[in-house]
């Protein structure tokens, strides 16, 4: 089962001709999830060879333009690509006056639903699930209202030793009954412990997205653990007073962050415009916490499977 993040933009609220606002793709098993919709980001799906039509969702993390302007020309997209499934989008309030405004004035034939459901940013709790798949809001502290995402995979289901099959001779009912955690009863009255004849095949993998925030140890213990972990850095250390002021965090505070969450794995983005080094930023973040890389456009990040 593929679990990946593919960045679309980088950048943070300034346009600048080299880099696209904030948006990434979440593919878990060929499922594909959007966190945010910055300006372009249908055209970054394209160029990126993403279908928008399999977007199953649309997270959004907070109502400034560089997050979510790219969203209502997505939407009248899929429709005039012949979307005909609801799209469900979670965002904080008021995106769901947004799209109904929107959806009177230049979304009133879409042939498909919008189904809006609102993420309350103060809340750290479960905002989607599905048979793989959790999703989780992480509480941020921007200057409005922002949540972050941690995507958590659902432990796969056991699978059956082949070789215990033969050895004792287990029926499809049985072996059935083993994935789903049970002990085995055999015919001559032998008992037969799951773990013995079971085993998880990898387990569940995480991915966190820490949009615009000041530095927060309480999302750094919310994520604990997480295999992949995206943090804004929309600037450098020696600009950390206009980080604290703007509700934005520096590289060294990304780091802090990983290094408290022990994460396996820190990507950083949303760079400032004054900012063309991206690489020299990155260093800094390794300074605290050395497997940082930077969120390149177009690059994919894929989380591999642990036993």
């Amino acid at each position: 089962m593929s679990f990946s993040v593919t960045i679309l933009g980088n950048s943070a609220a300034k346009p600048t001709p080299h880099a696209h606002p904030s948006a990434q793709v979440v593919n878990l098993n060929e499922q594909y999830y959007l966190i945010d919709a910055g300006e372009g980001v249908q055209h970054q799906l394209i160029r990126r060879g993403i279908n928008p039509l399999r977007l199953r969702a649309i997270f959004i993390s907070h109502l400034h333009g560089d997050h979510c302007f790219g969203l209502i020309p997505l939407l009248a997209t899929l429709g005039l690509e012949g979307k005909r499934t609801p799209i469900e989008i979670y965002a904080p309030a008021p995106m769901g006056e947004i799209l109904e405004f929107n959806r009177k004035i230049f979304l009133e034939d879409l042939p498909y639903e919008i189904k809006w459901h609102e993420v309350r940013t103060t809340e750290h709790r479960i905002i989607m699930e599905n048979n793989t798949l959790e999703v989780w809001s992480i509480p941020l502290r921007h200057r409005v209202p922002t949540a972050g995402f941690h995507f958590k995979e659902k432990q796969p289901q056991r699978n059956v030793d082949k070789f215990k099959i033969e050895k004792y001779g287990l029926s499809i009912a049985q072996i059935v009954a083993a994935k789903r955690g049970e002990d085995i009863l055999l015919e001559d009255g032998q008992m037969i412990a799951n773990e013995e004849i079971t085993y998880i095949p990898h387990k569940a993998r995480s991915y966190a997205y820490l949009s615009d925030t000041n530095y927060s140890a309480k999302a750094a213990e919310r994520v604990k653990g997480v295999d992949l972990l995206y943090h804004e850095t929309t600037y450098g250390q020696s600009d950390e007073m206009w980080a604290a002021g703007r509700g934005h965090s520096t590289t060294i505070e990304a780091a802090k962050v990983a290094q408290k969450a022990e994460a396996k794995h820190l990507i950083i983005g949303h760079f400032s415009a004054r900012y063309r080094d991206y690489e020299a930023l990155a260093e800094e973040c390794r300074t605290i916490f050395a497997n940082t890389d930077v969120a390149t456009e177009g690059a994919t990040f894929t989380i591999e499977k642990e036993q």
